[in-house]
């Protein structure tokens, strides 16, 4: 199909000083799930099947780069207590944990399938998925299978939170993580990863389970620095791992690091959203050369939301960047995170995977928070939603 008519469209393929690419009154070819070409729409090929954007916005589809869907239960009590001044912590995840445990494959299926689906209407076109809320082989086994039915974006997570049942063996549980554990769940996953954390896993506990992913094939990304000050970014960033997520408090030193490194810092403006936490400073991060992406963080406990729009303009008001940042973050960063080069981006050979908007440009995500604004969206050239 050939979209023209586009009002503004955002590339992502750097032009000058414009690293979001805008094309002003454009056009998208797209053949066999691909982009064939982009340019100017007069002077767009023809074809026989075309679609009007009528003026609109089109951009990449929304990375989101970092969700906890495996799960079952509620935890909205929670919510409302914090709404009330009691602080988040990192132990309410073991709620979740005994209500995933006693749900059925088909109900995990059904839930994440209904997510994914909800996602898709705001403009996401990959969703990644970690674990987590099993922590038992078993558990974590499905989680990961299931997850892979719907996404080829999966984490294995099993040091979220040491459970109930290890509270005084801790050293047995991560002994497990890394061994019986992986093993399990290495066929399904891409990624492993840690939540180094006050009231998680120690920093040397995360070496040691990241290590044992990575020698199993997966790559490593981290949680950490989302509680307080603490040593994950520079293990994160030590080992190498894809993305380092949440950043809400960082050192100078650790800014300097993730500035020399390869390393994805993933900022998720709906937790401090929902546990009333400082938001991280994105405007410090881009100033010193990080690359930043931004994802929902979608999970039953600190951020029950799923969308990408409410998580640009949260970027925009709360975290000092600009809508071109939050997009470019939102989509070419998530990809970044998620180490993917055919994605996030509007170009020959990538794929075509496209949000057109209700809107003349994208500013209109950050200047009209909470309207529907995702009028259609593309999936490998496949309309989705």
């Amino acid at each position: 199909m050939l979209i023209t008519n586009i009002g503004e469209l955002t590339t992502n393929v750097a032009a000058g000083d414009d690293r979001s690419g805008t094309l002003k009154d454009a056009a998208i070819l797209v053949e066999d799930g691909l982009i064939a070409w982009v340019g100017p729409a007069a002077e767009a090929p023809q074809h026989p099947e075309t679609v009007d954007a009528g003026g609109h916005a089109v951009i990449p589809g929304f990375v989101d780069s970092h969700s906890h869907l495996i799960f079952a239960g509620d935890r909205a009590d929670e919510f409302e207590a914090r709404m009330t001044g009691e602080p988040y912590a990192a132990g309410g995840i073991r709620r979740t944990v005994t209500a995933t445990r006693a749900a059925s494959d088909d109900d995990l299926r059904a839930r994440l399938a209904s997510h994914v689906a909800e996602a898709a209407r705001q403009g996401t076109t990959t969703l990644e998925v970690k674990t987590g809320y099993g922590l038992t082989v078993h558990d974590e086994e499905r989680g990961v299978r299931i997850a892979a039915e719907l996404t080829p974006e999966v984490t294995f997570l099993g040091a979220h939170v040491v459970p109930a049942e290890y509270a005084d063996a801790r050293e047995k549980y991560v002994e497990l993580v890394a061994g019986p554990m992986l093993q399990a769940a290495a066929p399904h996953a891409k990624y492993i990863d840690v939540f180094c954390e006050r009231g998680a896993f120690t920093a040397d506990e995360a070496r040691r389970i990241l290590s044992a992913g990575i020698a199993a094939g997966l790559v490593p990304r981290m949680h950490g620095n989302q509680l307080g000050p603490g040593e994950g970014v520079q293990v994160a960033v030590e080992m190498g791992a894809a993305s380092v997520d949440h950043c809400t408090y960082l050192s100078d030193e650790d800014v300097a690091a993730l500035a020399g490194s390869e390393t994805v810092a993933t900022l998720l403006p709906g937790v401090e959203f929902s546990t009333r936490h400082p938001y991280p400073d994105a405007r410090r991060l881009i100033d010193a050369g990080v690359t930043v992406a931004i994802a929902c963080d979608c999970n039953p406990g600190s951020c029950y939301t799923n969308s990408m729009p409410l998580m640009v303009a949260l970027a925009v008001r709360e975290m000092r960047m600009t809508t071109a940042e939050a997009v470019w973050a939102a989509t070419a960063g998530g990809a970044r995170a998620l180490r993917r080069d055919d994605i996030g981006v509007i170009a020959p050979g990538k794929r075509a995977d496209l949000v057109m908007l209700d809107a003349p440009t994208r500013v209109h995500l950050a200047y009209r928070p909470g309207v529907p604004l995702i009028e259609r969206v593309y999936k490998d050239g496949a309309r989705v939603a």
